[in-house]
């Protein structure tokens, strides 16, 4: 009786050819006598062809704008080139304040390190304390930066 069983189910397992190619779907598009990965090949040039012509087109806007904002900076600095040498003073003496506050903020942080990591009120109170500190710092500084910096011509490039 088991042996009629078996014989009427079919195998477990069975045999896969390997050795034959996978079916390919045809690329559209792709003329009778042209191969499909020259089609796939001149598909992904002229994807990277696009991608360029877009890059090239942000470069574009990109620079136009750091070209106006370095203009009128540089009309700006011609126009009140007294203000532009007290902003370049302050932005030195601005640094060095800076430099001291770093220095205060990194040994803070090395006397507390414990704190800080174990309690996160003692890390709160610690960003509490340096953080709007540091911010409002490095922003001051930036801007007396900016308005204070030479312009430097192999960085501007001329506009067309």
């Amino acid at each position: 009786m088991s042996q009629d069983s078996s014989r009427s189910r079919p195998p477990l397992y069975s045999q896969i050819d390997v050795a034959q190619q996978a079916y390919h779907p045809p690329v559209p598009g792709v003329r009778s006598g042209e191969s499909e990965l020259t089609a796939l090949m001149r598909m992904l040039i002229a994807g990277q062809e696009r991608q360029n012509d877009l890059l090239e087109e942000l470069v574009g806007h990109v620079g136009l704008n750091q070209r106006q904002r370095a203009t009128e900076l540089g009309q700006w600095k011609k126009a009140n080139p007294r203000l532009a040498r007290n902003c370049r003073a302050a932005a030195e003496a601005l640094s060095k304040v800076q430099t001291e506050f770093l220095t205060s903020l990194t040994g803070e942080i090395s006397e507390n390190y414990e704190n800080l990591v174990e309690g996160e009120f003692m890390l709160n109170e610690f960003v509490d304390r340096f953080g709007p500190r540091m911010a409002h710092l490095n922003g001051i500084l930036q801007v007396l930066s900016q308005l204070s910096a030479t312009p430097n011509p192999a960085a501007v490039p001329n506009v067309p």
